[in-house]
């Protein structure tokens, strides 16, 4: 049965690639961007991410099956942290409304094999806090003492703990609603392709995430993931990170499962 999705991120990477999959079998998809796509806004502040509820609704009269929080970035800034994680909690939970009026809801948002990595606590602690204006100085804090590498494995790890605390909660699992992430590893995208065309990053990205099945992944190989955890074939999957990485995380930390 056809089923109305909206994925933020939708114009480029994994977001695209999963749009293009759920048009192709027949689904509704409605995108959202900060530009080009059905939805036009800036997940990165407040007037932005009410923005994409408002469209959302008036797109669908009041009702979606899916939705899919790919919106992302990778910088060393704050930006980082007010995007991938205020930006897609304030997707899941504004759009949360909308999912318990629609059928089989599903929701997903992307994480990073990066969550397990080294995180600023000051930045991951502030941000499952809600507490934005203190998770933002911590991760300008970090910019500053050099340690902006940071920044992205503390958003990452903020919105998948997020995830962790909200899925079994009466809100998620209590209406129906499986709540998970997917952590990839590095994709093949326009935000990774700088840091692989440098010989001397490459190599330290593939120290840090190395990727012994198959290498490095296309979106599109990342797509069907997310779009079986939103299906009304996952009834049971909920509050996980559904790591899709090449065995990165299983190289990094070995036979430790939490």
């Amino acid at each position: 049965m056809p089923r109305t999705h909206l994925v933020t991120g939708a114009a480029s990477g994994i977001g695209r690639a999963t749009a293009a999959l759920l048009r192709a079998r027949g689904h509704t998809v409605i995108g959202a961007d900060l530009k080009g796509s059905d939805i036009c806004a800036d997940l990165s502040t407040p007037k932005g991410r009410g923005e994409l509820v408002l469209g959302a609704r008036e797109l669908t009269g009041g009702g979606l099956d899916t939705v899919i929080a790919c919106a992302g970035i990778a910088r060393f800034d704050p930006l980082t942290v007010k995007v991938n994680h205020f930006g897609a909690v304030a997707t899941l939970e504004g759009l949360r409304p909308l999912l318990a009026a629609g059928t089989d809801p599903r929701a997903v948002v992307i994480g990073s094999i990066d969550s397990v990595h080294p995180a600023d606590p000051a930045i991951v602690e502030a941000a499952l806090a809600g507490d934005e204006e203190t998770a933002v100085a911590a991760a300008r804090a970090a910019v500053d003492r050099g340690e902006g590498h940071l920044v992205y494995s503390s958003s990452k790890a903020a919105v998948s703990r997020w995830v962790r605390r909200a899925a079994p909660t009466a809100d998620w699992a209590g209406a129906g609603i499986p709540l998970n992430a997917v952590a990839p590893g590095v994709v093949l995208t326009t935000m990774t392709r700088p840091m692989l065309d440098d010989p001397e990053m490459r190599l330290l990205v593939e120290r840090s995430v190395p990727m012994p099945l198959h290498g490095h992944a296309r979106p599109e190989q990342i797509a069907p993931l997310v779009a079986w955890l939103t299906s009304p074939e996952n009834t049971h999957v909920t509050g996980q990170i559904v790591f899709a990485d090449g065995g990165a995380d299983a190289v990094l930390r070995g036979d430790g499962t939490w």
